[in-house]
């Protein structure tokens, strides 16, 4: 099933993730100290960065977590919105990539 993928920025990640986390009813599947958070439930894929690229409390982009999507890919839709759609692995490895002490292996 695909679940929505949302992203965005904060630089306040420690207050969000335990505003996140309440409103999920869950902890985020992987933390990096005041940089990254991702919560993957059945319905919603959300993730929260620090990105000094975009405003404190915007939308990154959006996109699709997918079991069927065997690359990653990212396009940009009439309103200028990043769509990206990959599957969870392909999301873990951009994580570590980022954040090799992460070590973030999902469970599907």
């Amino acid at each position: 099933m695909d679940k929505i993928h949302i992203a965005l920025s904060t630089n306040q990640i420690e207050e969000s993730v335990a505003d996140y986390s309440k409103r999920l009813n869950t902890a985020p599947c992987v933390h990096v100290p005041n940089e990254y958070a991702l919560w993957r439930t059945a319905t919603v894929n959300l993730s929260i960065r620090h990105d000094p690229n975009c405003e404190s409390g915007t939308l990154r982009h959006l996109g699709w977590e997918s079991d069927g999507a065997d690359t990653f890919t990212a396009e940009t839709d009439i309103n200028g919105i990043t769509w990206e759609h990959f599957n969870a692995e392909l999301q873990a490895d951009e994580i570590n990539k980022a954040w090799p002490k992460a070590s973030y292996h999902p469970k599907t």
